[in-house]
């Protein structure tokens, strides 16, 4: 049903951005929820949680701090 989430952060993913993000976000919704795709009644809460988990995972991102790669993703 869903493929393996990818690493982001740097240096394993040097140039993730949004669209890397939120498709690490609909990827873990849709396993988490067992949906490839929600019904018209289950969209709203769907998308609310990609995007709340987009916005997870970007934070975790922005705040990483990669030693040795000279400065810290953002």
């Amino acid at each position: 049903m869903c493929r393996s989430i990818k690493t982001l952060r740097p240096p394993m993913t040097p140039d993730a951005d949004q669209d890397d993000i939120h498709a690490a976000a609909l990827q873990y919704v849709r396993k988490i929820s067992g949906f490839r795709a929600p019904a018209a009644h289950n969209r709203e809460v769907f998308d609310a949680a990609v995007a709340a988990v987009a916005a997870a995972t970007a934070a975790l991102l922005d705040g990483l701090e990669i030693r040795g790669a000279g400065h810290s993703h953002g």
